[in-house]
């Protein structure tokens, strides 16, 4: 079942829960993920970054459509990371459900108007759109960041945003960053200041950068209004640890379902562990 960005999170804002959202970039992991979150009756987004849909091509996206369309889960398919509109009406064209525009490192003003154009375009068919006001950082490797430093969200300037833009959800940067983090460098979030701006911006807000941020901050950050959390490296990284686990074992494998079942499974256990982190489990009762 197929539903856009705002119908999904209106639900996890009113219900107090988080949706994962998952990068991904193959068919194996497509289907570890709607598999997974379909034993755990969550729903789930799935995104695709322009870096990987450049990788994936649009036929690819007919795919994840039929996939969508054939599971009782509430999925949404949502293109992460938009630079530009070229590439959120290529995004539409696919059969994307929602899509991002990320106008985070542009003015405050620029920000405002390729954020209504975006909304204005994507509004007129259904299409739901994410903005991002602050910078969220990125670490060493990570593609998907446009910079290195963070700039925190101002609760102030958010509530602006979201009034002259009509978008329909909003990422906030309290501290995260895109990637993994060096492993002598433990984050931390401001949980006062996402307060600050749920209390001042009522659409579900957005963590980017959830992967290897301390359990329980993430689960206080939900509890304090976070209704949709990004997931790539975490997942990507157990895949292809595994992966390389499984080709070292036996240089002369090559057929899929002898190399993949056990990568797929060691991605699932991180996909289980997100989605009851962000108490999504069991929550596809409230959208029938």
């Amino acid at each position: 079942m197929i539903l856009n960005m705002k119908q999904l999170l209106s639900v996890a804002n009113e219900e107090k829960f988080a949706v994962p959202a998952f990068n991904i970039s193959s068919l194996p992991m497509l289907n570890g993920v709607i598999a997974t979150c379909e034993e755990l009756n969550s729903p789930v987004i799935i995104e695709i970054h322009p870096d990987e849909l450049s990788y994936v091509g649009d036929s690819f996206i007919k795919t994840v459509v039929d996939k969508a369309n054939k599971t009782k889960i509430p999925v949404v398919i949502h293109l992460d990371h938009g630079a530009n509109i070229p590439q959120v009406v290529r995004a539409i064209k696919d059969g994307f459900s929602s899509v991002m525009i990320d106008g985070s490192t542009l003015s405050f003003k620029d920000n405002i108007e390729l954020t209504k154009k975006v909304v204005e375009i994507a509004h007129t068919v259904d299409v739901s759109v994410e903005a991002e006001i602050g910078t969220i950082g990125a670490e060493t490797g990570d593609e998907y960041a446009s910079t290195k430093d963070i700039r925190y969200t101002v609760p102030d300037d958010a509530k602006k945003f979201v009034d002259e833009t009509g978008c329909d959800t909003l990422a906030v940067a309290i501290g995260t960053a895109h990637g993994l983090y060096p492993k002598h460098f433990t984050p931390h979030l401001k949980l006062d200041l996402l307060s600050e701006i749920k209390e001042l911006v009522k659409i579900p807000l957005v963590l980017h950068g959830g992967s290897s941020n301390p359990d329980e901050e993430v689960a206080e950050a939900v509890n304090r209004g976070i209704n949709k959390i990004n997931i790539s490296s975490d997942i990507k990284l157990a895949f292809y640890t595994k992966c390389r686990e499984v080709l070292a074992r036996n240089e002369n494998i090559r057929e899929p379902n002898v190399i993949y079942p056990e990568c797929i499974e060691s991605m699932s256990e991180v996909v289980k562990h997100k989605v009851k982190l962000f108490k999504s489990n069991d929550k596809v009762k409230y959208y029938y």
